[in-house]
């Protein structure tokens, strides 16, 4: 128990350490001040072997046994070269992350390059505590690859420690190197279905923020006059214009409907914060899918009804980031503020400088995959 615990700190030590030896970079090739080596598990099973096989040529004065000791030994220290080789020179550039919904696996692209002529064989690469994969670079001087993570967050994300080791060409030795990863994921609610359609419409006539409107006929808003066709009801006639000689006339009524969707904060309010999220990113992902026009109004935060794929990418990055900003709303959850930005994200406005430059490479990254 004891010396497993011992392990875990030293490790940990270790750990901290080669990670303030690496700045965040987005490009970086791995030299000797970044690539450390040790004796694997089996590299030391091998020196013991060694020992052993030196101690009977002793005792036994075995000219054949000490010349394979010998020869094995030479082995063993070439072999640090060639794991050494393995990883030096290889330059990892850090191209993008992907924004998922929590519960899924953010994705982060990476590309490896490798130097000159070399070949770089079995080469390991991983987050921190998580699964990774293999790549070899041969007759391929470049090389594109996507690690995984599951977020435990909404937000923006990023992604823990990249691990590259490698145990090539015998495995006597293990080559690594910790590596602090320059990408960000934008992490948006988990979308979970409720609610019904119909409480989306705003048909409020107090709603302050104007939108698409369409007529149906039979209403009682008056929309001018029309030329009188015959079997036109008379009632509809203007008789005042028909006195001052304007021609024969009816007046025409429409209804005005209300075409836009708002998904409000307050629609609602017997949920909690996360499960309201989680609510009207569901709803997102339907309007969208259906075409509609849609807008969001939550507390701090308007967006103006729109549709189309950058318009879903600003409205799932305001509910990613709601409540993770100062100021952007109060203890009780009420609005601070409200602007009409027709279309952009006020969440931009309410964040610290750190997020914001998060936010915009990741929207950035997004909308040029469009």
């Amino acid at each position: 128990m004891m010396m497993g615990s011992i392990r875990q700190r030293l490790g940990r030590a270790v750990f901290n350490w080669s990670l303030r030896r690496s700045p965040r970079l987005k490009k970086l090739t791995l030299s000797q001040r970044r690539i450390y080596i040790v004796p694997s598990r089996s590299g030391f099973v091998f020196l013991l072997l060694l020992l052993i096989m030196l101690v009977l040529g002793i005792n036994f004065q075995n000219n054949l046994m000490f010349a394979v000791t010998f020869l094995l030994a030479s082995l063993f220290i070439v072999t640090i070269l060639h794991t050494y080789a393995n990883l030096s020179g290889l330059t990892i550039q850090f191209v993008r992350g992907h924004g998922c919904f929590l519960g899924e696996q953010a994705a982060f692209d990476l590309l490896l390059t490798a130097q000159g002529q070399r070949q770089y064989e079995s080469i390991q690469l991983r987050l921190h505590q998580h699964s990774g994969c293999a790549v070899d670079l041969l007759d391929d001087r470049q090389r594109n690859l996507t690690l995984y993570q599951t977020p435990d967050r909404r937000g923006v994300f990023q992604p823990n420690a990249l691990l590259i080791e490698s145990y090539y060409p015998l495995g006597l030795f293990r080559a690594w190197t910790w590596v602090q990863t320059d990408l960000n994921a934008l992490i948006y609610p988990r979308p979970v279905a409720g609610g019904q359609l119909t409480d989306l419409r705003a048909i409020d006539s107090t709603n302050p923020f104007p939108g698409q409107q369409s007529e149906r006929l039979g209403g009682e808003e008056f929309a001018g006059l029309e030329p009188y066709q015959p079997g036109m009801p008379l009632r509809r006639v203007a008789w005042k214009q028909f006195a001052r000689g304007q021609g024969m006339h009816v007046k025409h009524y429409v209804e005005l409907n209300d075409e836009r969707r708002w998904l409000s904060w307050a629609l609602w309010p017997e949920l909690d914060t996360e499960a309201r999220l989680s609510r009207l990113t569901w709803w997102v992902l339907q309007l969208h899918a259906r075409g509609d026009d849609y807008g969001l109004m939550l507390p701090g935060c308007t967006i103006s009804p729109a549709q189309g794929e950058a318009h879903r990418l600003r409205v799932l990055e305001a509910l990613a980031c709601f409540g993770l900003q100062a100021g952007a709303s109060d203890a009780t959850g009420l609005p601070v503020d409200e602007v009409d930005t027709s279309g952009a994200s006020e969440v931009e406005d309410k964040a610290n400088p750190s997020t914001l430059s998060h936010i915009q490479r990741q929207r950035s990254a997004q909308e040029s995959g469009l």
